[in-house]
């Protein structure tokens, strides 16, 4: 039951509370939503954008997948599975978000800057100007970046997961690569021209 990163390795002990989960037991239920919820947590905090609260979104996915878990036929689905809760649970959180920015006296809280060391500030800086420009591109340029390129899934599984065909999800990482690459030169993501 071992997360690398944000990516989700599927272990003997995971596939069993897979399986246990899937046959209603609720100790196999608790410890695959603990096996999942920092992959789900990865995905809220990459895919949510600023207004979204990525642990609220993650408690409001897991809250789903609790009472839900029965629908689910077989331990294969359960990724694709989680992963369009996700989706559909962060794209009500925006609508949300976008509502409550009209609303007098609500704030939004911002992160706040700290001083740090000159490295520190670097790296902090790079991530807020990746995390700019995965916030200005489109859903579906944006989903297929975070699974194939952040979180280094395979491309079957990463087209399983956004339930398209391998084909077009390669042309969409494409595009989608492309376009990152264009926006992160513009904002000088890569000094000294280092781009991958």
């Amino acid at each position: 039951m071992a997360a690398y990163g944000w990516v989700m390795q599927l272990t003997p002990e995971l596939q069993r509370h897979t399986a246990g989960a899937l046959r209603g037991e609720r100790e196999d239920l608790d410890g695959l939503i603990g096996a999942w919820l920092p992959v789900v947590l990865g995905w809220c905090s990459r895919l949510g954008g600023p207004r979204v609260d990525a642990e609220d979104a993650a408690h409001d996915v897991m809250m789903v997948v609790a009472r839900r878990i029965g629908t689910v036929f077989a331990a294969e689905q359960f990724p694709a599975w989680l992963f369009a809760i996700t989706r559909r649970t962060l794209a009500r959180h925006r609508r949300r978000a976008f509502v409550a920015r009209w609303i007098p006296g609500l704030s939004v809280d911002a992160a706040d800057p700290a001083a740090s060391p000159v490295r520190l500030y670097a790296v902090a800086e790079t991530n807020r100007r990746v995390q700019e420009i995965l916030e200005n591109m489109n859903e579906q340029d944006r989903e297929v970046l975070v699974l194939a390129l952040l979180e280094d899934r395979p491309d079957t599984e990463v087209a399983a997961m956004l339930e398209i065909p391998l084909g077009t999800m390669k042309s969409r990482l494409r595009r989608a690569r492309d376009r990152f690459l264009k926006q992160a030169r513009a904002k000088n993501v890569f000094p000294g021209g280092d781009a991958p």
